[in-house]
């Protein structure tokens, strides 16, 4: 650190406070239960390790920067480490719906048929 600048410490529960353990429970869950990265949607290798880009790591769906709880299981997916880092803090459509694309309508939604002399 530059002129006796300080490292910040880490803040975050599910780094080294109240939610660590919960964290690295629902982290083994995870690896043993999902195979398939949750953003990319390739197949992850658990064979290559830390730290290259395509290893195994597990995602927060809703950024804990953003709200997402940082320990719920609901909250965490498995994911490539490159993709992780690309998506960094932002939400995603899944996580977004208004950020969706809109659908389509399908024409036997429209009403068939119109009184026009009711206006």
């Amino acid at each position: 650190m530059p002129n006796g600048a300080r490292a910040r410490p880490n803040l975050r529960p599910d780094h080294n406070g109240t939610q660590r353990a919960q964290f690295e429970s629902n982290k083994r869950r995870i690896f043993a239960t999902q195979e398939v990265c949750g953003i990319c949607g390739q197949r992850v290798d658990f064979n290559i390790k830390w730290p290259d880009p395509m290893s195994p790591c597990i995602d927060h769906i809703i950024p804990v920067a953003k709200g997402g709880h940082p320990s719920d299981i609901d909250n965490l997916q498995l994911a490539h480490m490159c993709c992780n880092r690309q998506k960094s803090d932002k939400l995603t459509p899944q996580t977004r719906p208004e950020l969706a694309a809109p659908e389509a309508v399908d024409m036997r939604d429209l009403p068939q048929t119109f009184d026009w002399k009711s206006l």
